[in-house]
């Protein structure tokens, strides 16, 4: 375990920034507006602190500038010159600016350079940031299908990821690259990911994988075109250093020194001292690890001295964690525990999480004051890096393109896909007609329910109408039954009663007395059956009144018998329904029925209230309120129910309202004039 992350690629960090270097410095043509302001030429010939001069003087001319693709480009290069003599905060700001000039102008291509640039200027010190501008990047890129520059963006997001021990989140941009690259020309960049790839899955502690991408890292490297022999050994060297590393983490000590011996020339050190200090540290990590002590401290240290001069924060790292896991193996516990320190406070400053793991570990095995407080520690962190790698699906990723790739080296599956591909059009061509034939057949099952309906609506007509018919001529027998009642009962009765009491007016006596009494209970026998007669009349009105309310109590009642909403209507009974036309009965008792069935099928309610009243200007309004399930409106499209009671609606000049939401229940609101027809 301690292996893992000690085992560090230096390859890497080496290999990237020489890579960028040859992406960053293409040559760009300038007109002659500017050229005069910026020679890139004259500022790549100064040494560093004048080219420092040189480029602040060239900004300060083009603040004069206008805006144009010119004074772009010149702000990218000088941006990139700055890199290039390590003026970080200086490049992010020109970096910045060309961004800020590019947006303003809707430059895409220059946005995502400038993004890119950004993206670099961030990577050592805000991780977020450079990954949040490179996704700019391959996005612009992307839109622009600049997909060699895509690759180049995921693998800086990969660089970012690796490099803040996100590893499987690494490998699936990476393999996301090599999708990308496919076909490309690109060899550096090829070659840069198939080694970041084999890194990460040497973390993931696959390490024949490792090896197989850090071979191809290598078959690349022989299609890689240089303008010497220098470039190819430098890239060599990289690699062996990572074969090495993974020899390492396999025990074979003996083999990983014996490869790596050879490479520590003179002139290695001379042409690339930080890749010959990697070089001094992997060899003498490997005769360490080997029980072979000799010379093994004068090389740590030394190699420590080299990238110290440099400055490079994440050599240093490493190098103070070899030199304390050597004091270990010495049992030098007080020269180990204040390396390790050190090694443990550098890591925490570079924010590289999987370093100070390795120095907890270190620590908390060795320091046994301070043993309590660094496992806290550990436990701590580990648990934070886990929790933060632990949604990552890098396997679908690499899966995917190394299939991809096993596809293209066989060439006899080509058939295969052809006849895929042709089943697969058949098959869309049948789910095609399937749907073209559902859709007619659905067209003309709605045809049929539509003719359905007419008929029943005029039979429907017809029944009122002949009730209506009915209602009338039961209403003309009253009116005479009644009329014969009192002219030939009670007129006569009447008549008779008076003629007697003006009769005894004019007479006394006991016995007219009594006949007078008489006559007087006759009156009210007369008065009785006037009030009979009354009521029958009466009662007869209001079942004429009430007829087509008893039709909607008779509906609303019967739902009783056949569901478990409990169905509730309320009229307004000065509401003349003789007065209103029939066509606007036959749709009220059509759009309540379809509404009643859609309470029973969906809305699972426990209650439904139907209402209808009659509101001033002849206004009359109908509600149908459930407290059911609900549903949004804006979201789901209409059914034939809703369908049909809106056409009936608008038939009629009416407005139509429904008024929902999930769990909410649902409203529909009807309301007619009734003087529009």
């Amino acid at each position: 375990m301690f292996n893992l992350t000690i085992q560090t690629r230096f390859f890497y960090i080496f290999s990237v920034l020489i890579f960028f270097s040859c992406k960053k410095n293409d040559s760009t043509n300038y007109k002659s507006g500017v050229t005069h302001l910026f020679d890139k030429n004259y500022a790549t010939s100064l040494e560093n602190q004048k080219k420092d001069e040189y480029l602040d003087s060239s900004l300060f001319l083009l603040k004069k500038i206008r805006n144009n693709a010119e004074l772009r480009d010149v702000y990218l290069e000088i941006a990139s010159e700055y890199y290039y003599i390590n003026s970080s905060k200086k490049s992010l700001a020109v970096s910045l600016k060309a961004l800020e000039l590019s947006k303003r102008a809707n430059d895409s291509i220059r946005m995502a350079k400038a993004s890119y640039f950004v993206g670099d200027c961030y990577e050592n010190t805000r991780k977020d940031s450079a990954y949040f501008y490179y996704l700019q990047a391959e996005k612009l890129y992307h839109k622009l299908q600049d997909y060699d520059n895509v690759a180049r963006m995921l693998f800086s997001k990969g660089y970012v990821l690796f490099y803040d021990g996100n590893y499987v989140e690494c490998s699936v941009e990476i393999s996301k690259a090599l999708s990308y690259l496919k076909g490309s020309k690109d060899y550096e960049l090829i070659y840069s990911c198939n080694t970041l790839m084999g890194n990460c899955l040497e973390k993931l502690v696959k390490y024949d994988q490792a090896l197989q991408y850090h071979a191809t890292a290598l078959e690349v490297l022989g299609k890689m075109k240089f303008t010497g022999k220098d470039d190819i050994n430098k890239y060599n060297v990289s690699s062996i250093i990572n074969v090495c590393n993974l020899y390492d983490l396999q025990g074979e000590y003996a083999k990983s020194a014996k490869i790596l011996e050879p490479l520590l020339t003179p002139d290695l050190r001379k042409k690339w001292p930080r890749l010959y200090a990697n070089v001094m540290s992997n060899l003498a990590y490997s005769k360490m690890k080997n029980k072979d002590y000799k010379n093994v401290k004068p090389m740590l240290l030394e190699s420590l001295k080299i990238v110290d001069s440099i400055g490079l924060g994440p050599d240093i790292l490493y190098k103070k964690i070899r030199i304390g896991e050597y004091y270990l193996s010495q049992k030098d516990t007080l020269n180990a525990i204040s390396t390790l320190e050190e090694a443990n406070h550098l890591a925490v400053k570079l924010n590289s999480s999987n370093e100070i793991l390795t120095t907890l570990r270190f620590l908390y095995k060795t320091d046994k004051k301070k043993m309590l407080f660094y496992t806290k520690e550990y436990i701590k962190l580990s648990d934070s890096i886990n929790a933060v790698q632990k949604n990552a699906h890098d396997k679908y990723s690499r899966i995917e393109y190394e299939t991809s790739r096993i596809e293209d080296e066989n060439k006899i599956l080509t058939k295969k896909n052809f006849y895929i591909l042709i089943s697969s059009f058949v098959l869309i061509l049948a789910l095609l007609i399937f749907t073209l034939f559902r859709g007619l057949k659905y067209k003309n099952l709605e045809m049929k329910f539509f003719k359905k309906e007419q008929q029943a609506n005029e039979v429907i007509y017809q029944l009122l109408m002949d009730q209506h018919e009915k209602i009338t001529t039961a209403r003309e027998n009253e009116k005479t039954k009644i009329a014969k009642e009192l002219h030939d009962g009670i007129m006569n009765k009447i008549y008779s009663v008076r003629m007697n009491l003006g009769f005894f007016n004019t007479q006394n006596g006991n016995e007219i007395v009594e006949k007078r009494k008489y006559y007087i209970t006759e009156l009210q026998h007369i008065e009785t059956e006037v009030r009979t007669i009354s009521h029958g009349l009466s009662n007869s009105a209001f079942l004429e009144h009430n007829d087509f309310n008893n039709l909607l109590l008779t509906l609303v009642d019967h739902q009783k018998e056949i569901s478990d909403t409990k169905f509730v209507y309320i009229d307004n009974e000065t509401i003349d329904w003789r007065s209103i036309q029939i066509i606007y009965k036959i749709n009220l008792y059509r759009i309540i029925q379809e509404a009643i069935l859609n309470v029973n099928k969906y809305a699972n309610a426990k209650s439904c209230e139907v209402k209808i009243y009659k509101k001033k200007n002849n206004i009359l309004k109908l509600t149908i309120t459930d407290d059911g399930v609900g549903f949004d409106v804006k979201n789901r499209k209409a059914g034939i129910g809703l369908s049909n009671m809106r056409d009936r609606v608008s038939s009629l000049n009416g407005k139509f309202v429904v008024v929902s939401s999930v769990n909410s229940g649902t409203k529909i609101e009807v309301t007619f004039t009734l003087d529009w027809l």
